[in-house]
């Protein structure tokens, strides 16, 4: 009786802290990305009276007025749906084309170790977008709502702000909350600037960032693939824009960022010779990547009592970032979440609700997957792919359905 409870306890208490944990690590990366989608909706709902900006910025990629496709007519429309449909694909491939050559390069800079070049490159990007985005879409808001202020007091502020943005990104310093606020602050500002290219380069860009995304990782010579082999490899950060779902220190005292180590230390006696001896194993979880930068512990098979020792090299086999053991997400993640959302948004909520389900489905099959394969996975092409289908389908089906109820006074 006594024997078996004690070489059970372990094992339960084992078990159940790492799904325990498991589970809070997953609604940590949740939570922001359902605020980051939450805020774009709001800013789109908000400043969708404000056409002028759409509008120049629109006309940088088109010739003519872009038009919204609301029916299935216009898929073999006029010739001018068809010219924005080729300059959209035009656009898209330009910018996964720069996309890919820059990530090659951060890679060659990673590879000759100019990380502080790398950091400084990435804390002016955090300051241009706090700034200046920030500040113009502050002035929008501003100039909505009829908020009273002085241009001395928001400069004041705006410099303060985005100063302490780069600061709180790029220092460890720094608590973890503020960090990642500003980072959610700054896939807000560029997601809500996304929105504002035509529909059709929108939706081409998307689906042009979802195959790249699955081409860079999955490819033996895609550009984070390596980026994240050599940064295992040196046992070293990428000097990136990364939300981590990291814990915050409970105690009242500490408020700094906290790096919680994640192994789980089981006692297993050994009951054949004596009883007084213990046998202290510690089992490491094996890590493993989502795009070049989310992480999620997996559930180690659990070593048989009879078992003396541990190849821990063995357990390091898995692909990952850092000694943390939270689920690490790029903030492109976060943008494009976030832009097919505010594109729906500039629709209607149905369709938010719907593309918002879809999203946040295919993160759950993405994590869900990568503890099956245990190998690097993409974060965008299942997100993004349901996204597109639902809005589609939420566009020209369940919209006629709705709408045909409700004119008939039907309720279901």
């Amino acid at each position: 009786m006594d024997d078996r409870s004690t070489d059970s306890d372990p094992v339960t208490a084992s078990e159940s802290s790492i799904l325990d944990t498991l589970g809070e690590d997953v609604i940590r990366i949740v939570s922001p990305v359902s605020l980051c989608m939450l805020l774009v909706v709001l800013l789109v709902s908000s400043l969708s009276s404000t056409n002028d900006l759409s509008s120049s910025i629109s006309s940088l990629f088109l010739s003519s007025p872009p038009t919204s496709f609301s029916s299935l007519n216009l898929l073999l429309g006029s010739d001018s749906t068809w010219e924005e449909i080729k300059s959209a694909l035009i656009t898209a491939l330009s910018f996964v084309v720069v996309v890919t050559l820059l990530t090659f390069l951060l890679v060659l800079l990673f590879y000759f170790r100019c990380t502080n070049f790398l950091r400084i490159y990435m804390g002016i990007s955090s300051l241009f977008v706090l700034s200046f985005l920030g500040g113009f879409i502050s002035l929008l808001l501003i100039s909505h709502f009829k908020v009273p202020i002085d241009p001395l007091t928001f400069g004041i502020l705006l410099f303060n702000l985005s100063v302490v943005g780069v600061f709180a990104v790029f220092m460890s310093k720094f608590p973890i909350s503020m960090n990642q606020g500003y980072l959610v602050a700054i896939g807000v500002l560029t997601a809500y600037w996304f929105t504002m290219l035509p529909e059709w380069t929108t939706w081409a860009l998307l689906i042009a960032m979802s195959l790249y995304d699955l081409a860079a990782v999955l490819l033996p010579v895609g550009p984070l693939r390596l980026l994240v082999e050599l940064a295992m490899s040196r046992n070293e950060e990428i000097p990136a824009l990364v939300y981590e779902a990291r814990p915050v220190d409970p105690q009242p005292g500490d408020r700094v960022r906290v790096w919680r180590e994640r192994t789980d230390v089981v006692r297993i006696e050994a009951t054949e010779n004596s009883t007084n001896s213990a046998n202290v194993q510690t089992i490491q979880e094996t890590r493993l990547a989502v795009s070049e930068e989310i992480t999620a512990p997996l559930i180690e098979p659990f070593p048989q009592t009879g078992d003396r020792h541990l190849n821990t090299e063995e357990e390091d086999d898995g692909i990952g970032l850092g000694s943390s053991g939270a689920i690490k997400l790029g903030l492109g993640d976060f943008i494009f979440y976030s832009v097919l959302v505010g594109r729906a948004a500039m629709y209607d909520y149905m369709t938010v609700y719907a593309c918002y389900l879809a999203i946040m489905a295919g993160l759950g099959v993405t994590l869900l997957l990568l503890a099956v394969y245990r190998k690097a996975l993409p974060a965008l092409p299942v997100s993004i792919m349901l996204g597109v289908v639902f809005y589609l389908l939420t566009r020209v089906l369940l919209e006629v359905f709705v709408v045909q109820c409700s004119s008939n006074l039907l309720m279901f």
